[in-house]
């Protein structure tokens, strides 16, 4: 007889940032679905995370929405104020929120950058900072940082983006070589060609022409890339640390 795994988040309270679409609901829901309770952190999109809010639900997962703008420090602050003091603790944070803003670099606006800049590494700051004082006081928690892989490959038109995700590889590692003494874990995934989130809005011009040079010959999968988050966190990586796991069908080989 086949013997059912046990969830690995049960009892387990996580957040994910820009878990409102795209790959945010699908790590949201993936986590649900292995029996966390799920903090769906969203900025804009309230109706789309009421569905993210939905689709947990429907795994027989639970959840709540918190409302907040990674950039906005203050905002960060008052949000996970009232997450540990509605649930105690949070034993997961998954940095998922960021935004990009394609431009060649010599057309590039200051506005273009520091938009990215500020969502995509400020952003993480925030939140991390957030949660990490009381993950030292318990000895434990995971955080796992969403990035892409233009912090390893050249990218043209996203010197902006590239900087702001080869920001979070170093700024991961340098949080885990400080931290895993404390019993926290910090690593990062890096998901390439997905058919979700910020990539399906690229020209199709450009998706098919990055499709042709995908050694598996497709684009990922949203959940594909929510496998990889959630075995990061739990504890069948409990000896992972500070580690960008590139999540791409070969791309980058």
């Amino acid at each position: 007889m086949t013997q059912l795994r046990p969830a690995r988040f049960e009892d387990r309270t996580v957040v994910v940032t820009g878990a409102s679409r795209g790959l945010g609901r699908a790590i949201a829901v993936a986590f649900a679905a292995e029996g966390a309770f799920v903090v769906v952190g969203y900025s804009t999109h309230l109706k789309e995370a009421e569905e993210t809010l939905a689709q947990i639900a429907e795994k027989g997962g639970k959840g709540a929405l918190s409302g907040f703008d990674v950039k906005q420090k203050a905002q960060v602050d008052q949000a996970f104020e009232a997450i540990y003091k509605e649930r105690g603790r949070v034993d997961v944070l998954v940095n998922n929120a960021g935004v990009a803003r394609d431009e060649m670099f010599a057309l590039m606006s200051s506005d273009s950058w520091e938009e990215v800049i500020a969502a995509n590494l400020s952003g993480l700051f925030y939140c991390s900072r957030a949660v990490v004082r009381p993950m030292i006081a318990a000895q434990k928690g995971a955080i796992v940082n969403v990035g892409a892989i233009s912090a390893v490959k050249g990218s043209p038109g996203q010197v902006n983006y590239a900087a702001s995700k080869g920001g979070l590889v170093a700024f991961t590692r340098s949080l885990a070589a400080e931290l895993a003494p404390k019993g926290i874990r910090v690593n990062a995934v890096l998901p390439g060609a997905i058919s979700a989130g910020l990539f399906v809005r690229l020209d199709r011009r450009i998706t098919d022409r990055v499709k042709t040079a995908i050694p598996l010959g497709r684009f990922g999968k949203a959940e594909e890339v929510a496998h990889a988050v959630t075995f990061l966190a739990s504890e069948d990586a409990s000896y992972i640390v500070g580690q960008s796991l590139i999540v791409d069908g070969g791309l980058t080989a």
